[in-house]
């Protein structure tokens, strides 16, 4: 049920921000067009990729959200992974889109003369994209989300190329000669684009390659299971992330005597611990393992009454 509203929060969430998008490619070329800066025209193109990365969040959302069935036992996770790698995908083209677009400015010694239509443009985009960043940020996050954080992050590159544009058009109306400054803004900007870009690829490629999560993590899972009465140690752990929500594997050793119910019971201990103390976990299997060492059995046994 959790996952139910959660996923329909997330498509919530985008649908809200596609509307948007839809307006500021609108306000962009219009206002681009007819207050003659080419800057804002580029910019409306970057709120399309906008457009076209909220409708692979839709559909990582849909899909990845779906519970495990017979074909994929282990849940649909990894395609809400695929898709927040083809956000981050998207990220990095556009900045380079972006980043060529003013090298070849600042190379050709482009002049634009906008007029005050065009700072109306920029300061709208501004204000909506980075009301739409901290708004989708803070519900990625309360749904634990990487796909609709990473949509964040691309609302936040469209406010901070309109920025670039803002400074342009500004700078412009202040003082034709210096035209530059925004083929200069739009150069950094696209820096700092391809820089998250990166690191949302990254991450999620991380994930697609089975890769352990960090220390701390397997740290607080071993000392979680060995905190439990009746384990005497642990071993063989493995852990592995599917849309941001971690898939455990675990076995424990108890003592040989042990029923099999006991086993049992201290299994679903164990799972409950993890349960309580690892966030974003969402399967946890617990083997169980016979002690060899009878001596080692019993010290642990008396050392935890």
């Amino acid at each position: 049920m959790p996952k139910i509203a959660s996923a329909r929060d997330a498509k919530s969430i985008t649908l809200v921000g596609g509307f948007v998008n839809i307006f500021l490619i609108g306000l962009k070329f219009i206002t681009g067009i007819i207050g003659n800066s080419h800057a804002l025209i580029a910019d409306a193109v970057h709120s399309i990729s906008d457009l076209f990365t909220d409708v692979v969040v839709l559909f990582g959302i849909k899909s990845g959200r779906k519970p495990p069935d017979d074909r994929y036992p282990f849940g649909h996770g990894r395609i809400e992974t695929i898709a927040v790698a083809t956000v981050g995908l998207v990220l990095i083209v556009t900045a380079l889109y972006l980043g060529v677009r003013a090298a070849m400015d600042i190379y050709l010694q482009k002049e634009y003369h906008p007029t005050i239509l065009a700072l109306f443009g920029a300061v709208i985009s501004i204000a909506l994209k980075e009301t739409l960043y901290h708004y989708t940020l803070r519900a990625g996050r309360r749904i634990k989300s990487q796909l609709i954080v990473a949509n964040a992050w691309h609302h936040r590159s469209d406010a901070l190329s309109s920025v670039a544009v803002l400074l342009g058009v500004t700078c412009a109306r202040i003082k034709p000669d210096w035209h530059i400054f925004d083929a200069f803004a739009a150069l950094l900007v696209s820096f700092f684009i391809i820089k998250v870009g990166l690191e949302i690829l990254g991450n999620s490629l991380h994930e697609l390659s089975d890769a352990a999560p960090a220390p701390e993590i397997l740290h607080e899972i071993n000392q979680c299971s060995l905190s439990v009465d009746g384990v005497i140690d642990s071993h063989d752990l493995r852990v592995r992330t599917s849309g941001g929500r971690y898939q455990i594997e675990i076995h424990i050793i108890v003592d040989a005597l042990l029923t099999v119910a006991q086993g049992h019971r201290v299994a679903k201990a164990v799972e409950k611990c993890l349960i309580d103390k690892v966030e974003d976990l969402e399967k946890v299997i617990v083997h169980v393992d016979p002690s060899e060492d009878k001596k080692k059995a019993d010290s642990v046994t008396s050392s935890k009454n």
